[in-house]
């Protein structure tokens, strides 16, 4: 967890997913496998406190970086995310440098920003000294604005240059329906994506967004996004579940008329 936020300003291409269910048994299974981080997805799924509090906690012991998507971007849902133990917060719907500026404030320790404690899990349970906790939100903190308005896409050479501002995601779903689309690779999508892209690397800023497969990587690849929140485990239960479904009614109808 502590070379996460390294790893993503360096440009190292990193794929995570969504977690969609709030158990913290898949947290166990997930860090298993090749992804590099998760993503829970308070935003859209049933997260309450309890529950992320002990999801975060596996993937803390378990050293599996891990962000919260929150409902909303207020200090108290960045506060709850962070002294449980995420890395970082995705916010959602951030569409002007204001909305930015306050993220940035809520996640970082000072004058009007986020509230210290040293008796957190984030902090160590009260074991380490202000000095030590207060150097690890500098070096481990993400603060991630997603945009998913046209006013974001307008405004995300401004939102990625505010300091404390880590990285943009752009979010193509909520973008289409925006634009009156019904298509997330509808051509008016694909050029608001490009331009916040754009302003991301000019402010050297990480660029992400999701994806639904690997198939789309080439074309992401190409607009600059180098970290993937890819699918979700919904997606991977029923791929695998209809992949292995077809193949074994495939070798019954073969067998049947062979």
């Amino acid at each position: 967890m502590n070379t996460f936020k390294q790893r993503m300003a360096s440009g190292e291409v990193l794929v995570g997913t969504f977690l969609k269910t709030p158990a913290h048994e898949l947290i166990e299974v997930l860090a298993k496998s090749k992804l590099d981080f998760v993503c829970l997805d308070a935003e859209h799924a049933p997260f309450d406190r309890a529950r992320m509090d002990i999801c975060i906690a596996m993937a803390r012991a378990l050293d599996f970086p891990v962000l919260v998507r929150l409902p909303v971007g207020t200090p108290v849902e960045v506060l709850k995310a962070l002294d449980s133990g995420a890395v970082g917060v995705v916010v959602p719907h951030v569409d002007s440098v204001e909305k930015a500026r306050d993220i940035a404030r809520a996640a970082r320790f000072g004058e009007g920003g986020r509230g210290y404690a040293g008796s957190t899990r984030w902090a160590g349970f009260a074991t380490r000294p202000m000095k030590d906790v207060l150097q690890q939100s500098v070096d481990e903190t993400i603060v991630i604005a997603q945009i998913e308005e046209p006013a974001g896409v307008e405004a995300a050479g401004d939102i990625a240059s505010v300091d404390g501002i880590d990285g943009l995601f752009v979010g193509p779903a909520d973008l289409a329906v925006c634009y009156g689309k019904t298509d997330m690779s509808d051509p008016k999508v694909l050029d608001a994506m490009r331009s916040t892209g754009t302003a991301a690397a000019k402010a050297e800023k990480a660029f992400m967004t999701f994806a639904a497969n690997a198939d789309a990587a080439p074309e992401l690849l190409d607009m600059g996004v180098t970290m993937f929140f890819m699918a979700s485990e919904h997606a991977f239960m029923l791929r695998s579940a209809n992949s292995e479904v077809n193949a074994l009614r495939g070798a019954a109808d073969k067998q049947k008329n062979g």
